[in-house]
C-alpha cells in the first residue's frame, strides 16, 4: 500500500478542523466524515470532542452507529479526544440513558469529571510513547512534556485487563491520578484536547498505529 494514510475525521460535530490541520501537518491526507459511504477505504478514523451526547444523537439518526461498529470490528485504527473518548467506551457514568457508545475500548469513563466550563484547566502531563519536542523537531536531551487542554473533560475511571493506560494527571491538585490516556490495540482515547496546542505528537503517534496496521514504516 502506497502513499500517505487517508484518515477520517467525523464531523457532526466540535473540533472538527483543528484536527483536520494537525493530521494533514503530520503527513496524512483527511476525509470529513458524515455518511457510512465515507467510511470506505479510510486508514484511520478521528473522533473529535464535541458534545457527546449530541453526536451520538446525530450518529443514530444518520445512520452510523452499525458502520463504524463494522469498522471498529475490521480492525480500523480509531484515534478520540474529550467526546470522542466517550463515544468509544465501553461504559459512561453520568450521561442520558438513550446515548450511544461504541465499546471499542473496555473502559468506563465519567462524562464532565473535571466539573463544568469554568473549570476547565491546563497541565503538563507524561504520555507513555510521546517523545521529544512538539512539532517533530529534534528530540532534546529532556523529553518534553505534551501541555494538555482540559474542558469539561471525561476521566477513564476503570480500565479492562486489554487496555494499556498511557497517562494520568500529576500535578498535585484535586484530579492528581486520574487517568487521561488510554490505548487497547488499533484504539488510541485522549480525555483532553492535543488539537489546541500545536504539538503534534500524538496526532504522530495516532499515525504510527495506522502505519503499523498497513505495514508501513511510519
Amino acid at each position: 500500500m502506497n502513499g500517505s494514510p487517508l484518515i477520517g475525521v467525523l464531523a457532526l460535530q466540535g473540533g472538527v478542523i483543528e484536527h483536520v490541520r494537525m493530521l494533514e501537518q503530520s503527513g496524512a491526507k483527511t476525509r470529513l466524515v458524515r455518511r457510512p459511504e465515507h467510511l470506505a477505504g479510510l486508514d484511520g478514523l478521528v473522533f473529535p470532542g464535541g458534545e457527546s451526547t449530541t453526536m451520538s444523537k446525530l450518529l443514530e439518526l444518520g445512520g452510523m452507529l452499525e458502520p463504524l461498529h463494522a469498522l471498529i470490528d475490521a480492525g480500523v485504527p480509531c484515534y478520540g479526544t474529550c467526546a470522542g473518548l466517550i463515544l468509544l467506551a465501553t461504559d459512561i457514568l453520568d450521561t442520558r440513558s438513550d446515548a450511544h457508545s461504541l465499546g471499542a475500548l473496555d473502559v468506563t469513563v465519567r462524562r464532565n469529571a473535571f466539573g463544568r466550563q469554568v473549570d476547565s484547566f491546563e497541565t503538563d502531563l507524561t504520555v507513555d510513547g510521546v517523545t521529544g519536542s512538539s512539532g517533530g523537531g529534534t528530540e532534546p536531551a529532556e523529553d518534553v512534556p505534551v501541555h494538555a487542554v482540559f474542558i469539561r473533560a471525561p476521566w477513564v475511571e476503570e480500565v479492562g485487563p486489554g487496555v494499556q493506560v498511557l497517562s494520568r494527571v500529576s500535578d498535585g491538585g484535586p484530579a492528581d491520578g486520574a487517568v487521561v490516556a488510554v490505548r487497547q490495540g488499533a484504539v488510541l482515547g485522549l480525555s483532553f484536547h492535543p488539537e489546541l496546542t500545536g504539538d503534534d505528537r500524538l496526532h504522530r503517534y495516532f499515525l504510527r498505529m495506522v502505519a503499523e496496521r498497513r505495514g508501513k514504516p511510519a
